[in-house]
């Protein structure tokens, strides 16, 4: 299922500006990229999102703030990226699993024990 964009600046084909909805963040990573994603691929493209994710965990390791901001920022769109190649709504994915709380324990406020993954 694919949202339209509740930013005007996301259907007008200008910068995304102030807050940003993840379904409209999404559109934006298809509307640039995605013949050269689908061309790439899964496989290739999960292959730069991990190069992003190595690039994350060295900044907040040693790095600034505004590195830190960008590596996140980088991380989002390789991740929009992929899920635009596999077909996957990011903000319909986002409500299904967290949307009625923590997927293990079922609260707002996650309870499960501290050894687990929620």
């Amino acid at each position: 299922m694919q949202h339209g964009p509740s930013n005007p600046s996301a259907s007008s084909g200008e910068p995304l500006r102030a807050a940003v909805s993840l379904a409209d963040f999404q559109d934006l990573i298809r509307r640039m990229y995605l013949e050269k994603d689908i061309a790439r691929g899964i496989d290739g493209t999960f292959m730069w999102l991990m190069e992003e994710v190595g690039e994350l965990a060295a900044v907040l390791r040693k790095g600034t703030h505004a590195e830190r901001s960008a590596e996140f920022a980088d991380v989002l769109a390789w991740l929009a990226t992929i899920a635009n190649v596999a077909g996957v709504d990011l903000s319909e994915a986002v409500m299904r699993k967290y949307g009625s709380g923590c997927p293990g324990c079922g609260q707002l406020v996650c309870v499960c024990p501290d050894a687990g993954k929620p």
